[in-house]
């Protein structure tokens, strides 16, 4: 399978994202997104390396397995279903995440990169990965598509480690990954306290807490 047709699936599942109300939805998107950063090395064939091989392997079944599992004790617990009253409509994200993207494009361009670089739409794909992670964590109010956000901006930073994977020391990278662990872990344990307080994941109400 060609890496620039997973490339191509990964930013439009961007654009799917920042189009959704649903919180399932939202959940599956960043799950399929996911695995699509598993699959984009081995589509490089970097799968000949050893050590890229386990991250690529790791890769799909902590952001394909692990993490839907807590997405889903979340979701069981909170019982949200829909992005209702987000900062920033649907209408205008779509927006923002196309000019985001188009700003990416010229961005890649001028961004100074070693010779033979590939495939092509690596860069531009990961800055608009992480500009989309980054909409999603400032126009959204439930905490769920937040922590949604979060994980879209790491696949960003991981697009962005595929450009040196081959000489990025394996140790570097398995740190992305338990950045990612951290980041679950500690949105899940915030996610349950604004529960249990307000019974509500809308974020907005952590602005009431006063001394």
């Amino acid at each position: 399978m060609s890496p620039d047709f997973l490339i191509a699936l990964t930013m439009l599942t961007n654009f799917t994202l920042v189009a959704t109300s649903r919180v399932n939805k939202a959940i599956q998107l960043a799950v399929f997104q996911g695995i699509l950063m598993g699959l984009i090395p081995l589509a490089m064939g970097l799968g000949k390396h050893t050590h890229i091989l386990l991250l690529a392997l790791v890769a799909i079944a902590v952001k394909g397995g692990f993490i839907p599992y807590l997405f889903r004790r979340a979701l069981r617990q909170v019982k949200i279903r829909r992005e209702v009253d987000p900062y920033v409509g649907y209408t205008v994200s779509l927006m923002l995440c196309a000019a985001g993207t188009g700003l990416s494009l010229v961005l890649a361009h001028a961004l100074p990169l070693k010779a033979g670089t590939t495939p092509t739409f690596l860069v531009p794909a990961a800055l608009a990965t992480l500009f989309t992670g980054f909409l999603l964590l400032v126009s959204r109010r439930t905490a769920l598509t937040q922590v949604v956000g979060y994980l879209v901006l790491e696949n960003g930073i991981y697009l962005f480690g595929l450009l040196l994977v081959e000489e990025m020391p394996v140790l570097v990278e398995t740190g992305i990954l338990l950045d990612l662990f951290v980041g679950v872990f500690v949105m899940g344990i915030v996610i349950n306290h604004i529960h249990m307080t307000f019974d509500s994941t809308d974020t907005g109400f952590l602005a009431e807490l006063k001394d």
